[in-house]
């Protein structure tokens, strides 16, 4: 029903975050190697916010598909009963914050092979450069 709306809710907090945090620096007494870890950083943020606003935006797809997200208000028809929004909160808080927990484990696996892969690439072209 809503469950769309836990992923989307976490994208948005992940990019107010990432907004505050990690601004331009613009500053010349930034060294370039920090600017290259702020950018690396951003990148990969920018990954889970993909992550999670594209899965969100192709439940909503779902959702309007099968009717139980309109186009007018309440917007979500279990929200047109008193009865239904209890399974709907229910719904929400077991698959939604299911599925925000699940795709950010995931990005937290492939962003963690991601730099493990990296550096053990690196140092076999530092031992590579000495022999």
């Amino acid at each position: 029903m809503a469950c769309f709306t836990i992923p989307l809710a976490e994208a948005i907090v992940v990019t107010a975050v990432k907004t505050l945090a990690l601004r331009r620096n613009t500053d010349k007494l930034i060294s370039e190697s920090k600017k290259q870890k702020i950018a690396s950083i951003r990148e990969k943020i920018s990954t889970l916010e993909k992550m999670l606003y594209g899965g969100s935006f192709l439940l909503a797809i779902e959702h309007i598909y099968h009717g139980e997200v309109v186009l007018y208000p309440p917007f979500l028809t279990a929200m047109n009963t008193p009865e239904e929004i209890p399974a709907m909160l229910h719904e929400m808080a077991t698959v939604g914050v299911g599925m925000a927990v699940l795709t950010t484990l995931a990005w937290g696996v492939m962003t963690g092979i991601s730099s493990w892969l990296s550096k053990r690439r690196n140092k076999k072209s530092i031992v590579g450069g000495i022999a």
